[in-house]
C-alpha cells in the first residue's frame, strides 16, 4: 500500500526533473516524505556527475537539500564494483572528466589511452565524447583481450527537447565497430535498492522505486523485491507497459499524481 511506504528511490531524469528544470509537484512530495519521517534517495544512471556534483546541483538549481549518501549513480555502483575487481590495476575508461575524477580519487588505476597492461574496459554515459574517444575505445576493444563493462544500458536520457544518447546507445556503436558486448553495473542491478537500504535501514516493505524507463528503473525495483512505480514523463508509455513484461506496481501521469496518490 503507498501509505505505508517511507523509503522512496527516485530516478531523477524524466522522473523528478528534466536537465534544469524541476517537475511541478517534485518539491511538493520531497517535502512530505521528510514530514512522515521517511527518507528519498535518488538513484540514477547518469555517471557524467559525481555524488558531490549532484549535492551541488541539487541546492543551487532545484533549491533541494540532499546528503552526498542519498544519491547512487550507476558511477558510484561502478566505483565499488572496480575496487572490489581491479583495485591496483590498469582501467581504461571512456567518460567525463568528473567521472574520471572521481574515479581517480578512489584511488583507481585510469586510463585513457590504448596502453598495454590494461586489464579491462569501461564506457560510460559521455556527454563529452568526441570521435577520438570512441575510436580510441575501439582500439582497446580489437586489440586487447580484456573485460569490457558499461556504466548502465539505457539507450536515451531524457533532456528538455526530448532524448539525447546515453551509455547504451554509445556501447551499441563500440559493439558494432568491435563485435565486442559490455557487462552492465547499474540500474536495473539489485544492489542499487540493497545498497540504499543498507545504508538507511528501511525494509522492503517500506520502499518503493520510482522511475520513467521500465527495463532500468522498474526492473532495478523487481530485481530487489520491492514495489515500483512508473510515471509517463520520460521514457515509458502505457502501451509499453501493457507489452512489457516488467509490470510496475503503480503507475501515474506525473509525479505530482504520485504525491497526490501518497496524501
Amino acid at each position: 500500500m503507498l501509505e505505508n511506504k517511507k523509503f522512496f528511490l527516485f530516478d531523477i531524469d524524466g522522473t523528478i526533473a528534466v536537465g534544469n528544470t524541476l517537475y511541478e509537484g517534485s518539491a511538493d512530495l520531497l517535502k512530505h516524505i521528510d514530514e512522515i519521517g521517511g527518507k528519498a534517495c535518488f538513484i540514477t544512471n547518469n555517471s557524467t556527475k559525481s555524488n558531490a556534483d549532484y549535492v551541488k546541483k541539487f541546492a543551487e538549481v532545484f533549491h533541494i537539500f540532499a546528503e552526498e549518501n542519498q544519491f547512487v549513480t550507476a558511477g558510484y555502483i561502478t566505483l565499488l564494483f572496480l575496487k572490489k575487481n581491479y583495485s591496483g590495476k590498469k582501467i581504461y575508461v571512456l567518460g567525463t572528466r568528473s567521472f574520471i575524477a572521481e574515479l581517480r580519487n578512489a584511488g583507481l588505476l585510469i586510463t585513457e589511452t590504448c596502453d598495454e597492461d590494461i586489464a579491462c574496459a569501461l564506457c560510460a554515459y559521455d556527454s563529452e565524447l568526441t570521435y577520438a574517444k570512441l575510436t580510441t575505445a575501439c582500439e582497446v576493444l580489437t586489440t586487447r583481450d580484456v573485460p569490457f563493462y558499461g556504466t548502465n544500458p539505457d539507450l536515451c536520457c531524457p533532456i528538455d527537447f526530448g532524448f539525447i544518447p546515453d551509455c547504451g546507445a554509445i556501447c551499441n556503436m563500440l559493439t558494432a565497430a568491435t563485435g565486442k558486448k559490455p557487462v552492465y553495473l547499474g540500474k536495473p542491478a539489485r544492489e542499487v535498492v540493497d545498497l540504499c537500504r543498507e545504508t538507511f535501514g528501511f525494509s522492503k516493505e517500506e520502499t518503493i522505486v520510482v522511475g520513467d524507463r521500465l527495463y532500468t528503473d522498474i526492473l532495478c525495483g523487481i530485481n530487489g523485491e520491492v514495489d515500483t512505480c512508473v510515471v509517463y514523463t520520460g521514457e515509458a508509455t502505457p502501451d509499453e507497459v501493457a507489452a512489457s513484461p516488467y509490470k510496475p506496481t503503480y503507475a501515474f501521469p506525473t509525479i505530482r499524481d504520485f504525491y497526490e496518490a501518497i496524501c
